[in-house]
């Protein structure tokens, strides 16, 4: 069996009049993510360790965010579209383990419907996915509430 592990970053600023999208739900806050997509910050860390595990490049190189086909664009369906890459090139999901920097909202109460989502969305079990969170104890951008970061690492492997 061939393993491969991959690491994805992913930042976006907060700002007003936008949803706060998060590991595919809709969490309500006074502020969202800004970005071309709907900017769900945990989907691109996921999707950018996936392609980094299987030597595919990042999310910025298949789902560009200067194409009008990705504006706006949900972004279970870039990592449902990231799968189906992955899966194609011979690779099998192993786990995910994941975490997102945030001041607010707090994460922690949104973790079980995040990992039911994700599950559906990767076609996996629940069981196969880590979801973490943390603050920056009021330190830097996180910290001021500027804007949210997330780290994802997977397992992928081919039989």
């Amino acid at each position: 069996m061939k393993c491969r592990v991959g690491m994805g970053f992913d930042v976006h600023r907060l700002v007003p009049d936008r949803d706060l999208w998060l590991g595919g739900i809709k969490i309500e806050h006074s502020l969202g993510l800004l970005g071309h997509s709907d900017a769900d910050v945990l989907i691109h860390a996921i999707c950018d360790a996936l392609l980094g595990a299987a030597n595919m490049r990042d999310i910025g190189y298949h789902f560009p965010d200067t194409s009008d086909d990705t504006l706006n664009m949900d972004s279970k369906i870039i990592l449902r579209k990231t799968m189906e890459l992955i899966r194609g090139k011979g690779y099998q999901f192993g786990n995910l383990d994941a975490t997102v920097c945030a001041e607010r909202p707090k994460i922690n109460p949104h973790v079980p419907a995040i990992k039911k989502c994700l599950a559906e969305v990767m076609d996996t079990d629940e069981e196969n996915i880590s979801i973490k969170a943390t603050t920056t104890e009021k330190l830097g951008f996180t910290g001021r509430e500027e804007g949210m970061s997330a780290y994802a690492t997977v397992l992928i492997y081919q039989e």
